[in-house]
């Protein structure tokens, strides 16, 4: 008999959006973690907040105590987070952009248009590393790839660790006028799995679901004075590009600029953009018939990317817009001339335009204008509709366009308290050249919910149809997919939640007839309550080809129907020691033949300076065609004086290519909108004659921005 967890315990607050008054000062505020200035002791505070698990509605193990200032040109947060086992506090990372969410940490989220879909997110842990993300997917997660300029310092005080945020209210995009918007802040004691929050402390429901937020109210009309951003950039680069190159150097100066249109509307501009402090991709072995996915890194096109978003329930089978396929060709980087942006949000229209030339590369015709302009009206409580639009082709293709709408329903009250979604999406696109069904739709209906978690998703996809900007890795084809969870949280000593999956996959072609089955199931995958996790999987598995296929070099498939069956077993241990990870051991059927899949991930953490992952891969494949090894491993080393000063450096080998890369990074935030960055490639072969020299870069990028 599964034990069923409390809703509300006694003495708890179940109010579903409680308020805190923010408090105005003109003092000078000194951003050290120790909420020691007079102003803090002025202000309001939120004096507890609610525990979401293990307990939900439970009195928090450690005190949480928050309080908000608000200066002429930035929004300051102090949390005092008491703890009665300080010794026990969970704090590995001081890096930026650390993922805090296997350590002790606090996280904020700010609704600045007060629509119950959008946010910005803040997370700081006990060592002053600093996270940013965007609330995403109607917020159900956060795109951590954004960055904003915010500073943050934490400081162990008696009885637990305090911090203290500065937010500058020219990173934020906000609605002008308000003076109230959404907030919430939720906190996580590590060792003790524990997560508990200020508003909606609902197991159900996410902090990022800012329809459930509080609110900080209170604010004083904010000033962004003339609210432009001028950023330049000095870029140095010595490149040799093979063995009996010589080394060739180069310099290059860009510039970012971007204007307040008004407070909820942000226009950006760049020009002759350089990329060189993004970081490396990581390798990906690929057993699959299709191509790989490869996220967006690049700051230009990440800044508003959740305006972008399309659909409900698309994934990465279907994208209209995918931003790698501007000045990305083929993997090699292109010329990007110039490129401007709008993006923001006004009157429940949320708005996101973005139009950009790039140049000629080698004989590639390359120089091409591409544009693309999504809105999104929001109706009822948390719904929406949509149109997006593409026009434009990499390769400068002519009369190249995309365009499609989507409809969206969301609530996060059903019954009551529980989340459901419906949507519906539909596009078209053409250009010269192009044949064949040049059409996609499909819809998604979703109940996401902790005990239960049930989604039907069906897609159609033209045989013709390839968006210039977006991402389809398997035209023509019918994929639905059907998935449930059952998830119960037992109330053993041991085990705090159970997850018992199922989850069928297909593809037809479009007369009907079946390429490819999975069902996917879990009878086992339990999560302990020290964090650790074990499952077992049973995956029947099913091919149709009607085409040979060359799954490693050399080795084909021949056409015909496959079925089989793949097994996994898997086991994590915490990331709340200094030594966490995760093995996993696929083994089974693979075609007509076997496979043996090991991967394991590491990470080392003995102190917050250093930190040290690992992640292996071998493919082991026994078939009657031949047998195959693919070998992959990566190895990435950092260096994290502060969160304004790291090193990092990721090493990776595969056999397929037999080569060894190596991507090192130097960043130094020298002042918040002021960075360095060093960063040096070096490139090895291993030829016939054994390991040789192949290619090597140093780049070096300066840039400041100035506030007006």
């Amino acid at each position: 008999m599964w034990c069923t967890v409390t809703r509300a315990a006694a003495g708890q607050s179940t109010t579903a959006n409680p308020a805190l008054a923010v408090h105005s000062t003109a003092a000078a505020l000194r951003i050290d973690g120790r909420l020691d200035e007079a102003a803090w002791a002025q202000a309001d505070s939120i004096p507890d907040l609610t525990q979401v698990e293990p307990l939900e509605g439970a009195a928090p193990t450690g005190r949480t105590v928050v309080r908000v200032l608000v200066t002429a040109n930035a929004v300051v947060f102090g949390v005092t987070a008491l703890d009665p086992d300080p010794a026990g506090i969970v704090g590995f990372s001081r890096a930026r952009d650390a993922d805090l969410a296997e350590e002790d940490h606090v996280r904020l989220v700010l609704d600045t248009f007060l629509d119950g879909r959008s946010g910005h997110v803040f997370a700081v842990n006990p060592n002053g590393a600093r996270y940013d993300a965007l609330v995403s997917e109607r917020g159900e997660s956060a795109d951590a790839r954004w960055d904003a300029v915010w500073e943050a310092a934490a400081v162990r005080v008696a009885g637990g660790w305090s911090v203290e945020i500065r937010i500058p209210v020219q990173s934020l995009i906000f609605r002008r006028g308000l003076h109230a918007w959404g907030f919430n802040i939720e906190r996580r004691i590590q060792r003790l799995q524990e997560t508990s929050r200020w508003a909606g402390a609902h197991l159900d429901y996410r902090v990022t679901q800012t329809s459930h937020a509080g609110r900080l109210t209170g604010l004083p009309l904010l000033d962004l004075g003339v609210g432009l951003t001028v950023r330049p950039s000095v870029v140095g680069d010595l490149v040799r590009a093979e063995p009996k190159a010589a080394t060739d150097g180069s310099a290059e100066v860009s510039l970012d600029a971007s204007e307040r249109i008004t407070s909820n509307l942000l226009a950006s501009l760049t020009v002759n953009t350089d990329f060189a402090e993004t970081e490396a991709d990581v390798r990906q072995t690929n057993l699959t018939r299709f191509p790989l996915f490869f996220p967006e890194k690049r700051t230009f096109f990440l800044e508003g990317a959740d305006l972008f978003d399309f659909g409900l329930g698309l994934g990465t089978d279907v994208l209209p817009f995918f931003s790698r396929r501007l000045g990305l060709v083929g993997g090699e980087e292109v010329p990007l001339v110039a490129g401007g942006k709008v993006t923001g949000r006004a009157g429940g229209t949320n708005l996101g335009a973005l139009v950009v030339r790039t140049g000629r590369a080698d004989t590639l015709p390359t120089a091409a204008t591409m544009a693309v302009a999504r809105l999104r009206q929001n109706i009822l409580q948390e719904s929406s509709v949509g149109v997006i639009a593409t026009v434009g082709d990499p390769l400068d293709r002519p009369e190249a366009w995309t365009a499609g709408a989507d409809v969206t329903f969301q609530t996060s009250r059903l019954g009551g308290d529980n989340n459901f979604l419906v949507g519906v999406w539909g596009l078209a696109m053409d250009r010269v050249g192009a044949t064949g069904d040049r059409t996609a739709a499909g819809f998604k209906v979703d109940y996401p919910n902790d005990l239960w978690d049930v989604a039907l998703t069906y897609k159609r996809i033209g045989d013709g149809f390839d968006p210039s900007l977006g991402f389809v890795p398997r035209p023509g084809v019918h994929l639905a997919s059907l998935g449930m969870e059952f998830a119960p949280r037992p109330g053993w000593r041991l085990v705090r939640q159970m997850f018992y999956e199922l989850r069928f996959s297909g593809a037809a072609d479009l007369d009907g007839r079946w390429e490819s089955y999975r069902v996917f199931t879990a009878p086992l995958n339990w999560r302990l309550e020290s964090g650790d996790r074990f499952e077992f999987n049973i995956v029947p598995t099913g091919e149709q080809l009607s085409d040979s296929f060359e799954v490693a070099d050399g080795i084909f498939i021949p056409p015909g129907p496959y079925h089989w069956w793949r097994y996994r077993l898997e086991g994590e241990l915490a990331a709340k020691r200094k030594l966490s990870g995760q093995v996993t051991w696929w083994f089974g059927g693979f075609f007509d033949g076997a496979l043996h899949e090991i991967q394991v991930e590491a990470t080392w953490k003995p102190s917050a300076l250093v930190n040290v992952d690992l992640s292996a891969e071998r493919n082991a494949g026994r078939l009657p065609q031949g047998d195959f090894t693919q070998d992959l491993v990566a190895l990435r080393l950092r260096l994290n004086w502060s969160p304004d000063l790291s090193l990092s450096s990721l090493v990776q080998y595969d056999n397929e290519t037999e080569s060894l890369g190596s991507n090192t990074r130097l960043r130094w935030t020298f002042e918040p909108l002021g960075d360095l960055f060093v960063v040096y490639n070096h490139n090895l072969q291993d030829r016939a004659t054994g390991w040789g020299f192949d290619s090597n870069q140093l780049l070096i990028k300066a840039q400041y921005a100035w506030r007006f």
